[in-house]
């Protein structure tokens, strides 16, 4: 079956961040929005189908989570990151940062200190912050080539100072797929010093140019029961809106803290449509997902190849993973203050600004090419004329 992903859809009525916070985060509607991690590609037809087939049914009252739905997720898990978890060691959430900010109230304490890399997805600083954790920042090393890697000597000192450990795997914004070998050494440092160690793979699924993410918890047995991985197929499908994430527990100790700590919220049951929504797209949409990988992949070269070609001063990324490009506009000769003026009220284009990623870095943005060939290209176009009037 060919999927359809060339469709420009009107999301100016879809209740949609990207469109509807245009003017408050860019100060005006007169961008092309390119900045938050949705697509705008409409999911896969088979869950689709599934969720209208919910909606005739007309009755929406309190959703079981049945044995199916985490057979599903076991079923996926097998497939794509050979193992099979245990179910009593699954847990649902409503998201994956949720996740993380609760596994960080349950099991440190308000001071205690965090460990993120940087620069990184700005919810990891934020949201530790916002619950009364301190964030300590190891910054990644930039490459002579443009490629980002672990300052592992910085790393390790910082770690002795921190109770917990959030990675980023895949790396976002870099789209960086870590290998075995850099999974093993986070962990054995984290074990070393006695982190708690999160895993958020929220862009497993996404990943190209014949690279694979790694599940941390398959590395050995004695890596299975010490981290805790967060997945979700919000990302894969374009189900942000559904809030529904899994959690992998190393043991059902955590798990069952886990549980409590929503329970006594009452937020442990799911939304009516979301476990139909996952549960199709964990069994019938292998097929949209490859043909999906595909086309951000053409996206990626698109956006490669239109800058070398046009935009030489202009240095986009080939991530491994994400659909995110994480773009060098030092060329420019522009402060951060300058290249957002100039890409919102020149380019109009709504990005997202490097230096939210980490606050000490200058001249990047991260722009997201999960949309149709044409967005691509107007966007492209548009930075072209920006740029050419310099």
């Amino acid at each position: 079956m060919h999927y359809d992903f060339d469709t420009v859809y009107d999301r100016t009525t879809n209740k949609c961040l990207k469109y509807d916070l245009r003017k408050d985060n860019f100060g005006t509607d007169d961008v092309l929005p390119m900045w938050i991690a949705d697509m705008d590609f409409k999911t896969a037809p088979e869950v689709i189908e599934a969720c209208k087939a919910r909606a005739e049914e007309g009755i929406w009252g309190y959703t079981s989570r049945p044995d199916s739905y985490w057979e599903a997720l076991q079923d996926w898990e097998e497939k794509y990151y050979g193992w099979r978890p245990d179910v009593d060691k699954l847990s649902w959430c409503m998201g994956v940062v949720p996740a993380f900010a609760a596994l960080l109230k349950i099991n440190t304490m308000p001071g205690d200190k965090v460990l993120v890399q940087t620069p990184v997805y700005m919810e990891f600083r934020d949201i530790p912050e916002m619950i009364g954790r301190r964030v300590v920042c190891s910054r990644m090393i930039e490459n002579e080539d443009g490629t980002w890697s672990t300052d592992w000597e910085d790393f390790e000192a910082k770690a002795k100072e921190c109770k917990a450990f959030i990675l980023c795997n895949p790396q976002n914004p870099l789209g960086i797929v870590w290998t075995p070998e850099e999974l093993t050494r986070f962990t054995q440092i984290c074990m070393d010093n006695n982190l708690l160690m999160i895993s958020d793979e929220i862009h497993s699924d996404l990943t190209f140019h014949g690279k694979k993410t790694t599940r941390v918890a398959t590395l050995s047995d004695e890596i299975k029961n010490y981290v805790v991985t967060c997945t979700a197929l919000s990302k894969t499908f374009n189900l942000a809106g559904m809030q529904c994430a899994s959690i992998i527990f190393p043991n059902t100790k955590m798990k069952r803290d886990f549980d409590d700590y929503w329970v006594a919220m009452d937020i442990l049951r799911n939304n009516a449509f979301s476990v139909v929504a996952t549960e199709t797209a964990y069994r019938e949409g292998h097929g949209w997902l490859a043909q999906l990988k595909q086309y951000v992949s053409d996206n990626f070269d698109y956006v490669n190849d239109f800058c070398a070609q046009n935009l030489p001063q202009v240095k986009p990324n080939r991530p491994d993973a994400t659909y995110l490009m994480w773009i060098d506009f030092r060329g420019l000769g522009m402060s951060n203050e300058e290249l957002s003026e100039f890409m919102i009220k020149k380019a109009k284009l709504g990005l997202s600004a490097g230096w939210a990623f980490d606050h000490d870095l200058s001249g990047f943005m991260r722009m997201n090419v999960a949309c149709p060939r044409a967005t691509v290209e107007k966007a492209m176009a548009q930075l072209k004329a920006a740029v050419d009037e310099l």
